[in-house]
């Protein structure tokens, strides 16, 4: 354990700390003056109101009357909450599911399907896609960017297939990274603490007038968590470096360009069933993770209703794990088009490709056939968005085409319509349609899992049995519908309500068929292979309540509540023997609430509170949990900070999750006691 900070205070008296999240003495208030530099003062709701994001219609739009369930994670949230990583941020947003399976893996999903390996969620990084094809989701554990560089994460709720294409099922996560004109100077920040300990550094300049740039690079060590069967060896020690430069060539051009390398290693524990008592094998390894992508973005902007954009990136990465290894190569161009064709119209439309090319490595647990492919994606989308009333009454029209070699052309057509009535008020419908295409090993695998089968009342001896899930090239895109309805309002000056309602058809998702049993004398005599198959056999509906509430008690204390109710059944057709992916509806809690308490107790003194509370998983055997993260921030002078801070204080440790399709078992995520310097030079 690395613990090199002493703390000032108890763990015993975080009850104490918990009566503050309602009220703090009136000393504090008195204390607290009219020219406070504090952040909590500085960005008010009246600036929330008007705070625009791009991620709803791929332009500038002010967040209060946006067609979408949007949500934005400012950087001082992140700073304040003392989030160290993107995962734990996310955990601020309703609807978002965030489950930790041990030191180094996470699970991340929007209102459902949540896995390490959840494939119904797009993430985005300054606009390029980090989803691997592999298995249609995100390796969190690969893009540990230094928090203090974010500008904010747009999180969209709900289909955003229209705009951004296939596997933007349920969400869009897009994280933006702050302008190198915002980050001038040096800046050194450095963590310790009882589980992690983590340091960035950073430094910005200029070329001439308008050129601007930074560099930076961070490091991560992070200590093993508590396995439920003696040591994890699940710790991370990751390393990051990169660039990045805004160029304003002129009025109207934009130039952004920026790379990074990434290396590091992340342990794991396998849980493999075996014949023999105790019926498992617990296997340590160390997965090697290297990572280098070079993004540049041009935007020539000719009006306030015309621009052009143009975007390409390669990511290169390599991952090797236990039973794989994995290369890739990944190239991305998008060219964009926003411009008004007829009064009271504004269309943007944009056309993309994507070349995928990967080497997987085969071994005696997992084999592709072919091991190596070039995968294309094309891509054209089209949106009208039309006022039909001005600043009152506003129509989106738009579709997503695309054509990717697993399962020919998709078509991703949406419709949304935001009313405002007043300037306070924003009530908004959308009806959208959204596919998840087949992943890399969907098509192309076999994997073999040994387990053990029950005995029976002839042989009451477990019977060794190699489950083999196998490609099926005949699988198809997973299909849904969605309907949303959603209200904003601000009925006071300090205080804003954010509510979705959502009701979602699933149809023609992955189930594994199983095949004829086969005695096999493969990997050992007496063994029996039961070959599984994906189809497409599987259907279903969800539907939820999503609660978003802002309120500014004070100009000293700010006071931020978020629920969300969940719910999915899904539903086997009537011709199907299959099983094992129906438990995705297992794997979401159905309630989830969370109050973030940010007091300015004086100008320069600052305390956090976050408390929250995640529902029961009683298939998986995880029961509810509730956790009290607190933080204490101090600024001495204007360019340096000092924090203090406990995550998970109410208890020593508990589970929040575990992974379906490759088991690594389960940890227990513990306390963790930190602190933090930040000093800007």
């Amino acid at each position: 354990m690395y613990c090199l900070l002493p703390v000032c205070f108890s763990l015993q008296c975080s009850g104490g700390l918990f009566l503050l999240f309602c009220c703090v003495s009136g000393e504090a208030q008195e204390a607290q003056s009219a020219e406070s530099a504090s952040p909590l003062t500085q960005f008010s709701l009246e600036e929330l109101l008007t705070l625009e994001v791009t991620s709803v219609s791929k332009k500038t739009e002010r967040m209060s009357q946006a067609a979408a369930a949007v949500f934005v994670i400012t950087q001082d949230d992140i700073r304040r909450t003392g989030a160290a990583n993107i995962p734990d941020a996310l955990r601020m947003v309703p609807g978002v599911n965030v489950a930790r399976l041990d030191a180094n893996k996470w699970g991340v999903s929007v209102r459902n399907f949540n896995d390490r390996f959840a494939g119904k969620l797009l993430v985005l990084i300054d606009g390029r896609s980090v989803y691997t094809p592999l298995f249609s989701g995100v390796y969190w554990e690969f893009h540990d960017i230094p928090t203090e560089d974010i500008d904010r994460i747009e999180v969209i709720r709900g289909p955003g297939a229209a705009l951004w294409g296939a596997n933007a099922v349920n969400g869009v996560i897009n994280i933006i990274t702050k302008n190198a004109k915002d980050t001038q100077g040096g800046l050194l920040a450095l963590t310790t603490g009882s589980e992690e300990s983590l340091g960035s550094v950073r430094y910005g300049s200029q070329v001439g007038d308008n050129l601007f740039y930074r560099l930076y690079a961070k490091s991560l060590y992070r200590d093993e968590s508590d396995f439920y069967r003696g040591g994890a060896a699940d710790e991370m020690d990751v390393q990051r470096a990169g660039f990045r430069i805004d160029w304003d060539a002129s009025d109207q051009d934009e130039l952004m360009m920026q790379s990074a390398f990434f290396d590091g290693d992340a342990g794991s524990v396998y849980n493999t069933p075996t014949a023999a008592p105790p019926y498992f094998n617990l296997s340590h390894a160390t997965d090697d993770m290297r990572n280098a992508f070079f993004l540049a973005h041009w935007k020539h902007t000719l009006d306030d209703s015309t621009d052009y954009s143009l975007q390409l990136y390669y990511d290169w990465m390599e991952r090797d794990l236990l039973f794989l290894k994995e290369q890739r190569g990944t190239f991305d161009l998008d060219f964009q088009h926003r411009f008004s064709p007829f009064e009271q119209h504004e269309w943007i439309w944009g056309l993309g490709y994507r070349l995928y090319q990967d080497d997987i490595g085969s071994n005696l647990t997992a084999r592709f056939d072919p091991s190596s492919r070039n995968d294309q994606l094309f891509s054209a989308f089209w949106q009208d968005e039309i006022t039909l009333v001005p600043d009152r009454l506003v129509f989106t029209l738009g579709s997503k085409i695309e054509r990717n070699d697993y399962s020919g052309f998709e078509f991703q057509p949406n419709a949304r319509l935001a009313w405002t009535p007043t300037e306070r008020q924003t009530l908004w419908f959308a009806v959208s349609r959204a596919v998840r295409t087949p992943a890399r090993y969907e098509h192309d695998a076999q994997i073999q899992l040994e387990t053990i089968a029950p005995g029976s009342p002839d042989n009451p001896l477990p019977l060794p049995l190699v489950v083999t899930p196998t490609s099926d090239r005949s699988f198809d895109s997973e299909d849904m519908a969605a309907f949303e309805v959603g209200y904003r309002t601000s009925p006071i000056d300090r205080l804003t309500i954010d509510l979705t309602a959502y009701y979602t058809l699933f149809d023609e998702l992955l189930i594994a068929e199983p095949g004829a049993l086969i005695f096999s004398g493969v990997p050992a005599p007496g063994h029996f292979i039961l070959p599984l198959y994906g189809e497409n056999n599987l259907y279903g509906e969800a539907y939820g309540f999503e609660a978003a509430i802002d309120f500014q008690l004070a100009t000293w204390h700010r006071i931020r509540l978020a629920y969300t109710y969940a719910d999915i059944q899904l539903h086997k057709d009537d011709n199907t023997n299959g099983f094992f992916f129906e438990g995705y509806e297992w794997r979401t809690p159905p309630h989830q609430a969370s109050i973030r308490s940010s007091i300015d107790l004086t100008s320069n003194l600052e305390l956090d509170l976050w408390a929250r509370y995640v529902d029961e998983l009683p298939n998986l055997d995880i029961p509810y949990y509730i956790t009290l993260d607190a933080r204490l921030g101090w600024h001495p002078s204007e360019n340096l900070e000092v924090a203090l801070g406990v995550q998970n204080a109410l208890e020593n440790r508990h589970r929040e999750f575990t992974s379906s399709l490759v088991d690594t078992g389960y940890s227990y995520i513990e306390r963790n006691i930190y602190g933090k310097v930040t000093w800007r030079f």
